[in-house]
């Protein structure tokens, strides 16, 4: 009796982190949208958390005024809100490393940026995920097409109307009341 050996070839460590994220056995499917996804919702999620919470006032107006949205300055979860980026920054992407200090950072509203950006890209690239899951299943794309309506709603809210108003200070401020406040002044205008 001969007994036949054969060699497999390993597979490298890049191989089999691509099957494990583009596996549909697992629990939770990943996929490549995933492994941007689950960043940039954290991010935002932490960063929403922490501002919601602790985030000193904010100059809205670039008037030197500043409004406070959290809840050490005297806010409850229905007033509480993250206070949109300063009319002095306009629509400038303002990440952290442009401002002299975080206080500086903090005081001209730069959580809002970092949320809604990191946000936006995350639902996206959601979708995204939810397309390639379809795909790799043989299936039609219908549930990531019916998705991209509150996407697209929500790209309008926090980004397009912003950018035809000519400042992140006109976007919707995070929080219950702001909500309601954004609608009656969407609603007058």
């Amino acid at each position: 009796m001969t007994a036949i050996l054969e060699r497999r070839e390993s597979e490298s460590l890049w191989g089999r982190f691509c099957n494990w994220i583009t596996s549909t056995e697992n629990r939770l499917y990943i996929g490549w949208f995933g492994v941007l996804m689950i960043p940039t919702l954290l991010t935002a999620t932490s960063v929403f958390i922490i501002a919601f919470i602790a985030a000193p006032p904010v100059d809205i107006d670039g008037i030197r005024e500043p409004v406070s949205g959290s809840l050490l300055y005297g806010n409850n979860i229905i007033s509480g809100a993250i206070i949109p980026t300063s009319a002095a920054i306009g629509l400038h992407f303002y990440p952290i490393w442009e401002a002299a200090s975080v206080d500086e950072w903090l005081y001209n509203g730069g959580p809002y940026e970092l949320i809604v950006l990191h946000f936006l890209l995350g639902v996206a690239c959601y979708m995204g995920r939810e397309w390639e899951l379809s795909f790799r299943l043989g299936m039609r794309p219908w549930i990531a097409v019916a998705y991209s309506a509150p996407v697209a709603a929500a790209t309008a809210v926090f980004l397009i109307y912003p950018i035809g108003q000519g400042s992140f200070s006109d976007g919707m401020p995070l929080g219950i009341s702001g909500t309601f406040n954004f609608m009656i002044v969407f609603q007058a205008e």
